[in-house]
């Protein structure tokens, strides 16, 4: 073996050392996260109203949309650049998305001035709102920190601050909603978050800081960057301008409903898909032009997702009802669970189809990522309408489960790019989940009659998934967790 090609081994193991530790540590992180985001969120059902979730969801949704105007693409940019950015680079960046983040804050102070949130939200979304906006300046602080972590592909300082901010503001969240304070919570929790954050990135990750407008950077960074945030941007068309559009239109209840179901939805694809993103946008920016280590990296991202989010989706579809039915303070959210479960059958879909278009981004594909964004926003604005007409606010669930079929395009469009080996990393995650859910219908009633049956019902519906998949799949699996050794 020459010189280069022992060069190459090295830097590839070291990729892959870093990206499977940092695997493991946002794993760690995000089940601390998850578990703090759980227990708060159930609390806060059992304390607010639906009302109360459609107050915060509607404000969320205008935040949205301006935080597309934030970033320009800067950050991906820094990320995905091959070669290591300079000072110029990172002080131009930062200097930009500060006069951006400012222009924001300003953007926000005139649509109070206008009245148009409270007169949809009352007093209280204008607090919200406004706690969000102070949040835009505090964030640039932390952008160039994270920027030169992930590039170092240094994973467990990235965590920190994260775990940091979520004990913040869902402490502030769920202390403020047993004391009877409801949605207004909100608005102490974001701003107390947003200083936390700062200053724990800060300490963990120190630059020189500075300010610049450099052209020639600016010119090589926007290049990317500005393809990258129109695809960020029509990503908030299909989903957050959509989404403000439905909380104009629909009764503040059922929008609530809308959140809470998406809310709940979102938990698995946070817990292992946004997980493993963190660490596969960088990891496979570095592994351009390295075809075979980019395809089993692929590969080992999709088995690995799939593995653990499918049976999480499994158990909350067919447990949800049971669940609520056992909780009296959550009966006010029997209307939502329907959409709940079109929602997470949706993720499933969204699985898969994410860390590819994650891909497509990471090698410079962004054209490709791109026509896929535009192709599911113009169906998102077409079905969504005509499945609320139809279905009423559960419309809005059964359009995303319709559109979620269409990401087999990504797919395709992967495949044509590098040879992965789609469906062996997917099929016996997807039949396992399937056995569990048949033997968690079963047993429907049965769940019902007490926390004890429910638990036995997740404990055997688990069971069912785990021993499904070693029949099907034992050395599969046995050689995934190996190889990343």
């Amino acid at each position: 073996m020459n010189a280069k090609e022992l060069k190459r081994v090295e830097y590839l193991q070291d990729v892959k050392k870093k990206s499977v530790t940092g695997a493991i540590s946002y794993f760690i992180r995000t089940l601390i996260l998850q578990g703090i985001g759980l227990v708060s969120i159930f609390i806060l059902s059992s304390y607010f109203s639906p009302e109360d979730f459609g107050i915060y969801g509607f404000v969320i949704q205008i935040i949205g949309i301006l935080v597309f105007f934030s970033d320009v693409g800067l950050a991906a940019s820094l990320i995905q650049k091959n070669s290591e950015p300079t000072a110029n680079d990172y002080r131009s960046a930062f200097t930009v998305q500060q006069i951006l983040s400012w222009v924001i804050f300003g953007i926000i102070l005139i649509i109070l001035l206008t009245g148009f949130v409270q007169a949809k939200t009352g007093e209280t979304g204008k607090w919200i709102l406004l706690a969000l906006g102070i949040s835009f300046p505090l964030a640039t602080f932390k952008t160039i920190p994270s920027v030169i972590l992930e590039r170092k592909l240094d994973f467990s300082k990235l965590i920190l601050p994260q775990i940091f901010e979520q004990i913040v503001f869902h402490g502030i969240l769920i202390y403020m909603a047993l004391s009877g304070s409801g949605s207004i919570a909100y608005a102490y929790a974001i701003v107390a978050r947003s200083i936390v954050g700062v200053a724990v990135m800060t300490i963990l990750q120190p630059w020189s800081f500075g300010i610049a407008l450099d052209k020639n950077s600016l010119k090589v960074l926007l290049g990317f960057g500005v393809k990258f945030q129109i695809n960020d941007f029509l990503a908030r068309i299909k989903d957050q301008l959509f989404y403000l559009f439905l909380g104009l239109i629909l009764p503040l209840r059922d929008f609530g409903y809308i959140q809470w179901a998406k809310n709940w939805s979102m938990y698995p694809y946070n817990l292992t898909v946004q997980n493993m993103l963190a660490i596969t946008f960088p990891a496979f920016s570095r592994l351009q032009g390295h075809t075979e280590a980019l395809k089993k990296a692929i590969e080992k991202s999709l088995f690995f997702i799939t593995l653990a989010i499918f049976p999480i989706l499994a158990g909350m579809s067919v447990f949800i009802f049971p669940f609520i039915s056992l909780v009296p303070k959550w009966n006010k959210w029997e209307p939502a669970a329907f959409s709940l479960i079109l929602f997470s059958l949706s993720i499933a879909w969204g699985a898969i189809s994410t860390p590819l278009t994650n891909t497509l981004n990471a090698i410079g594909k962004i054209n490709l990522t791109l026509k896929l964004m535009i192709f599911w926003t113009i169906l998102t604005w077409i079905l969504t309408p005509i499945g609320i007409y139809y279905f009423g606010f559960n419309g809005v669930s059964i359009a995303a489960l319709l559109i979620s079929f269409t990401s087999v395009l990504s797919v395709y469009l992967v495949k044509k790019i590098i040879p992965i080996e789609f469906i062996d990393q997917v099929w016996r995650q997807f039949v396992a989940a399937l056995m569990m859910s048949l033997v968690g219908m079963m047993g429907m009633n049965y769940w019902k009659l007490g926390f004890v049956n429910f638990g036995f019902g997740l404990i055997l519906t688990s069971f069912v998934y785990l021993i499904t998949l070693l029949l099907l799949g034992r050395n599969k699996i046995l050689q995934e967790v190996r190889s990343l050794k």
